[in-house]
């Protein structure tokens, strides 16, 4: 490869020969997310290779994640993080590894790192099936001043910028939004956010203080059955229960500190958050309760508090070159109170269940890498996670305490390069949480009939064999062949509108991703992703995995340079999945392109048209199997499919202005 085309490509990725210890890990750089349209901050995901990003619901709750055959629901089995701070919310309202993205100002995500599979020491909770590491800007290259309008009274307006203060730097961002979208009853979702950075010296000797906050509300734009959209009752864009909605804060404390020398390096960060969330949802309509109907209030408020520090050290051992990393996390969640509700047009009706959780977790680890030869390099690590479980809910049976810890072992071999290509070999266990009310029930908050408590830590394993090559001047490429198993599996129960544990499981799959700069001003992404995936121990029910997605695929193009003009394209396409076991009931494929064309009049102006759902697909978000009951239908409901529709196409102006 060219330098020129090195430079462009790295300007885009990062995931060059040498930079990584797998075929399937990798950075997105700023440049990259800036310059295609994104409906909602959550697609900021997308850019991670095989990840789909899609909506169930009003536009403030958190997105559905889809992954390496896992319906990850709201985050479950992938984590995320923000400058070392988890996003994840474990032991939450409304689902365990909750991951609501709507706090961050897009324009401030400076980089992307990311990797898939339980292959790194590092990697904790929620990292089965892969981690996203964001990192925010220090300093912005230029400040900025933008509003965006479109249809359904859609508006953002935003303010970006960096200053020189004291010794180091200071960045801002704030921004107000609304939207009702294209929803029969409109979804009215407003937010603001804010954040305030201040950072310290290079980027091998560095500190960083940030302050964020976001508050939001909505009303949603719930999963509707198909049989009242087919048979006339409501709007393909309408809803069953007018009055579902929701209202969510988020205000955090973070810091961070880099600190390198020849033969050491330092890294730590700390953190605090308080968040809450209300939610009012109503999944089964009448089938529950046929006179007041089966809405329910979850409603959590959140304090948490963590910190990861790692320390590593770089040696030699005759002529090897050696690396050893060690470090520890740690995090404490209190959560008081932690409630659901049976409500009707968001009056409570009674409680169901009503908790104070203490939660607490440090995970402890050690990594050695040591470089053989030239062409051979290993990384060997292992990781002990220790949790501790205390729930005092107002159901005394199902107060208590439990303590549970799993270790996890990982193993990385890179071959190469060779004609600029790098083979890679890994194989690691991991884990993920379960939500600690379950580690200590006893009887069934809704029925009151005894239940079993679930596995605290749900043990997974896996393994994958990967190679990436750039032998094709501009081509980057990489192929990963990969498979994991869990211990049980977490799937949506429709009747309670929540999830509950189930068998094991077992998927494998294979990822080709490329990226290629054709020339000095257009840029090329193909991502192709094939897994199966499978509960272990028959059952007459069926061995498929309800919303496991078999076949993903995405295809980018981003056009620069051409005068005063720019220009973007993007398509994913999800295929069929099953939705219930025996696979007897499917979802239809979805396929939604985004377009985008800029223009800059001159330094300080500029502008772009963002189209969504471009070729105005009647498609769906998401996709659910289950029964519920309308008013005049038989006591035992029906079972149906229940679709979140994909938004008809829209356009969104931008006008922006930097000073």
């Amino acid at each position: 490869m060219d330098a020129a085309a090195r430079v462009e490509l790295v300007g885009h990725y990062d995931n060059g020969i040498g930079t990584s210890d797998g075929a399937s890990q990798g950075s997105v750089t700023a440049e990259l997310m800036a310059s295609r349209p994104a409906l909602r901050p959550g697609e900021l995901l997308e850019f991670v290779p095989g990840v789909i990003v899609t909506q169930h619901s009003g536009d403030g709750k958190a997105n559905q994640y889809y992954l390496r055959g896992f319906n990850l629901d709201h985050g479950t089995d992938f984590a995320t993080f923000v400058d070392g701070m988890p996003v994840n919310m474990r032991t939450h309202a409304h689902g365990q590894g909750y991951t609501d993205l709507n706090f961050l100002i897009p324009e401030l995500v400076d980089r992307i790192n990311y990797r898939k599979g339980p292959y790194y020491a590092d990697e904790g909770d929620f990292a089965s099936a892969g981690a996203a590491r964001m990192t925010l800007a220090n300093r912005l290259k230029e400040n900025t001043a933008a509003v965006t309008v479109g249809e359904h009274q859609y508006v953002r307006s935003v303010l970006t910028g960096s200053t020189p203060l004291g010794a180091g730097n200071l960045l801002y961002g704030a921004e107000y939004a609304h939207n009702d979208g294209q929803w029969v009853v409109p979804e009215a979702f407003h937010k603001s956010l804010g954040v305030l950075r201040y950072s310290q010296g290079a980027r091998d000797d560095q500190f960083t203080v940030t302050g964020m906050f976001y508050q939001g509300a909505w009303y949603a734009s719930n999963q509707i059955p198909l049989r009242a959209v087919q048979g006339g009752r409501i709007d393909r864009y309408g809803t069953i229960d007018p009055s579902d909605a929701g209202e969510t804060s988020r205000y955090s404390l973070s810091a961070t500190l880099r600190k390198r020398s020849a033969d050491r390096l330092l890294q730590a960060n700390a953190y605090v958050v308080q968040s809450a969330l209300t939610l009012f949802a109503n999944f089964t309509y009448f089938l529950d309760d046929p006179e007041n109907g089966d809405q329910t209030r979850q409603t959590e408020k959140r304090r948490m508090g963590g910190f990861d520090i790692a320390h590593t050290w770089f040696s030699h051992w005759g002529t090897l070159d050696i690396a050893n990393k060690v470090g520890v996390q740690g995090r404490y969640d209190y959560l008081s109170p932690l409630a659901l509700y049976a409500t009707r047009d968001q009056r409570t009706l009674r409680t169901i269940s009503e908790s104070t959780v203490r939660e607490g977790s440090v995970g402890l680890f050690v990594e050695n890498t040591i470089k053989w030869r030239d062409w051979l390099r290993t990384t060997a690590g292992l990781r002990h996670d220790r949790y501790r479980f205390d729930v005092a809910s107002d159901i005394a049976e199902n107060s208590g305490k439990v303590g549970a810890g799993t270790t996890s072992p990982k193993l990385g071999i890179v071959l190469g390069p060779w004609a600029a290509t790098e083979l890679f070999v890994q194989y690691g266990a991991g884990f993920h949480s379960n939500d600690a009310r379950g580690t200590t029930v006893h009887l069934a908050p809704k029925e009151r009939e005894p239940v079993d408590p679930v596995t605290p830590l749900v043990k997974t394993r896996g393994a994958e064999i990967g190679a990436r090559t750039e032998i094709v001047p501009g081509l980057q490429s990489s192929l990963a062949v990969w498979k994991l198993r869990a211990a049980s599996e977490l799937v949506f129960s429709g009747d309670a509108g929540d999830t509950s544990p189930s068998r094991g499981s077992k998927r494998s799959g294979v990822e080709w991703n490329n990226h290629y700069i054709a020339n000095a001003g257009l840029l090329l992404d193909l991502d192709l992703a094939w897994s199966r995936a499978r509960y272990t121990g028959h059952d007459e029910a069926g061995d498929h995995i309800p919303g496991a997605i078999g076949k993903v695929a995405s295809f980018g193009a981003t056009m620069t340079n051409v005068g005063p003009w720019s220009a973007a394209f993007q398509m994913r396409y999800i295929g069929p999945r099953p939705l219930i076991e025996d696979d007897s009931q499917r979802s239809g494929t979805t396929a939604i392109a985004y377009a985008r064309l800029g223009y800059r009049f001159n330094r300080r102006w500029a502008a772009q048209l963002d189209a969504f759902n471009l070729f105005d697909r009647r498609v769906s978000d998401v996709d659910y199997y289950y029964a519920s009951r309308l008013p005049g239908e038989p006591a035992e409901g029906v079972a149906d499919i229940h679709y979140h529709p994909a938004e008809r196409r829209s356009f969104r102006l931008t006008v922006k202005a930097s000073f």
